[in-house]
């Protein structure tokens, strides 16, 4: 848990701290925002191209190698991105951090989920809930220090020591192999899957960028990576060869369940993100080390509900748990959708507080039911497959809720110096979305497990005890 957790705290931060410095760089390299913003799409592309591989990389080389070699990787591109000279060369260098960085999280969840067995998944979702409640606390305080005290190129560094440890301590206690299969790549299935996810993400966040569906930039991207995914599903049911993702999970309800939440959990509770740090901003006129510190109770109530989550998942079931946090994060959309130019800070702490708590609530136990009535050989697949559905439905709910920000916005008598009363009330109607969204995925939720038989999983397979 520990090497894990070093990988993905350092891998989530670096992506908060970057997003800090966009402004700098725009200084930097006398470049435009269409080109900067490139560093960030750039990386999260790349991640995605590779994100469905970790399962297959894991059964073919085991845990220790992979993950070793992805923080290398990680650590070859951190290093290339302190020294760029332009903003092309850092985009280039992003993208091989990407490729590094994006099997970090689903090989870990594998690693552990296999290591812990299902009596324990509880306590360690929650272990790997602890990058998430991290990055948005820390990561836009230390990335406006960075920036300011020892420059942008620090954010880069600042990985090297974390990547050197994180080798280290997995070359010590991670498995050299967690399983004995050496199933053959499809390689048809990730000629299609992996172009699939990367273009649905890219034409997401066009439609961000555009504030629409239509626009060509946006539309054309997802009609062809709906039609690859339509194309990878069709042989992903007939193909002889192990598919890289297993569709016929699907037919395991704890399995489907989950993954249908945390998709429509990932579009709320992520498609919020991105909104509070901008209404600090732009309607409150605070800095980026200011709406950092505003953000800390988010943390704080996440932290907090990750290890009760932890504690509480086998005793009362995922499901209570995940309509739980889903309550909660609702309680707080509501509160949001009264935002003001003046509304008292210490109430939108405390709505950040029981939004954090909800989403630490619903992330762990539903990633756990997900994984935890998969036979254990089939972790690592099921684990990526997770992992791709929450980043497709985290591009999802970012671009569907700027895009209904900015319409909202485009309503503005006067965009260029708008009334903050107006500009309050336009990120308060769209919090009116997120809750929506928030509502369909505790309907959704109550299909999930409750509690279940020790031993038992739902296809039938009793599960042997964990190795001490």
């Amino acid at each position: 848990m520990v090497a894990v957790v070093l990988g993905a705290v350092m891998m989530q931060l670096d992506a908060t701290m970057t997003n800090i410095a966009y402004n700098t760089l725009l200084r930097e390299f006398h470049s435009s925002l269409l080109t900067v913003q490139w560093v960030g799409t750039g990386y999260l592309l790349a991640m995605t191209v590779v994100m469905a591989l970790s399962g297959w990389a894991l059964e073919r080389y085991g845990g220790r190698t992979m993950w070793t070699a992805c923080i290398v990787v990680f650590l070859a591109g951190s290093v290339l991105c302190g020294v760029a000279w332009s903003a092309q060369s850092l985009i280039v260098f992003r993208v091989v951090q990407g490729l590094g960085g994006g099997m970090i999280l689903p090989l870990g969840m594998a690693v552990l989920a296999q290591a812990a067995g299902p009596s324990r998944l509880g306590p360690v979702m929650s272990a790997m809930g602890v990058p998430a409640a991290l990055a948005p606390v820390l990561g836009p305080v230390l990335g406006g220090v960075i920036v300011s005290d020892l420059g942008w190129r620090w954010i880069f560094f600042v990985n090297v020591p974390v990547c050197l440890i994180a080798i280290v301590v997995a070359w010590r206690v991670m498995p050299t192999a967690t399983t004995a299969r050496r199933g053959r790549l499809d390689v048809i299935g990730v000629l299609l899957l992996s172009p699939a996810c990367a273009v649905v993400v890219y034409g997401l966040t066009e439609a961000g960028r555009f504030a629409t569906f239509a626009d060509r930039h946006a539309f054309v991207p997802l009609v062809v990576g709906v039609f690859l995914l339509v194309g990878f599903a069709v042989h992903a049911l007939r193909s002889r060869v192990e598919p890289i993702l297993d569709l016929r999970l699907l037919r395991i309800r704890s399995f489907a369940a989950s993954s249908l939440v945390l998709f429509m959990g990932s579009i709320a509770l992520f498609g919020a993100t991105g909104l509070l740090p901008l209404y600090f901003q732009q309607a409150r006129g605070h800095s980026v080390l200011q709406t950092g510190l505003l953000l800390i109770p988010q943390g704080v109530g996440m932290g907090g509900s990750l290890f009760l989550a932890g504690r509480f998942t086998e005793r009362v079931g995922p499901r209570l748990l995940v309509l739980t946090g889903l309550s909660l994060a609702s309680v707080g959309s509501l509160v949001f959708t009264r935002l003001g130019p003046d509304t008292s800070e210490v109430l939108l702490g405390m709505a950040l507080a029981v939004t954090g708590a909800g989403v630490g609530a619903v992330m762990a136990p539903a990633m756990a039911a997900a994984i935890g009535d998969v036979p254990r050989a089939a972790i690592p697949r099921a684990s990526a497959a997770n992992r791709v559905i929450m980043q497709l439905g985290a591009s999802f709910g970012s671009a569907a809720i700027l895009i209904v920000l900015q319409r909202r916005l485009n309503r503005l008598p006067d965009l260029q110096r708008p009334d903050p009363a107006a500009l309050a009330d336009a990120y308060a109607a769209t919090f009116w979305w997120i809750l929506g969204f928030a509502a369909t995925a505790i309907v959704v939720a109550l299909a999930m497990p409750g509690r279940k038989r020790d031993g038992i999983n739902s296809v039938g397979i009793v599960d042997a005890p964990p190795r001490r």
